[in-house]
């Protein structure tokens, strides 16, 4: 095999900055059309249904390589899940963890996704996207929920979520 090359921390993030605003755009025209095909009503629906699938994948694979680690599947493991877990670099300017209140927040600033859905005026039919991140939690572990406190597509400055116990969750049960 050939040797391995090494190319610039900026170059890599201009790539996965590329790729990330293709799903982006990806997404916009998926729902568009759904909801141009089908109706506001039926294409919001369908589109729901579908990030909800997509973040349940997520979630159940980022569990599954969490436990192959013999790890807990507890909030503090869940970047133990590799095989799908977002790039570190290129998918926003800035990502930061602060305490607020006495509970651990993360941050994410200047999120390429919601960029190019402020470019073509549609952060409300974008926005419907970040329920993956809902959803891939409760797929990892239903005792705990994550929560969007702020986010880009609203009109926020950043996006801020914060995972906590489930409420509810002895009604659904654990897995």
């Amino acid at each position: 095999m050939g040797s391995k090359k090494m190319i610039p921390l900026d170059e890599a993030k201009r790539e996965v900055e590329a790729a990330s605003r293709r799903i982006a755009l990806l997404h916009l025209s998926y729902a568009k059309t759904l909801i141009e095909e089908l109706g506001e009503e039926r294409g919001i629906e369908l589109i729901r249904k579908a990030i909800e699938d997509y973040g349940t994948r997520i979630g159940e694979k980022t569990r599954e390589d969490v436990l192959k680690k013999g790890l807990p599947p507890d909030p503090k493991n869940f970047s133990a899940g590799e095989s799908l877990r977002l790039p570190r670099f290129g998918m926003c300017e800035k990502y930061e963890v602060v305490e607020v209140g006495g509970e651990l927040r993360r941050r994410v600033h200047g999120c390429i996704l919601a960029k190019l859905w402020r470019e073509y005026g549609e952060e409300r039919i974008g926005r419907l996207y970040c329920d993956v991140d809902v959803a891939k939690y409760r797929a990892y572990n239903p005792d705990y929920e994550l929560i969007h406190l702020k986010t880009l597509p609203d009109g926020d400055e950043y996006c801020e979520f914060v995972v906590r116990p489930a409420k509810g969750r002895k009604e659904r049960g654990c897995r």
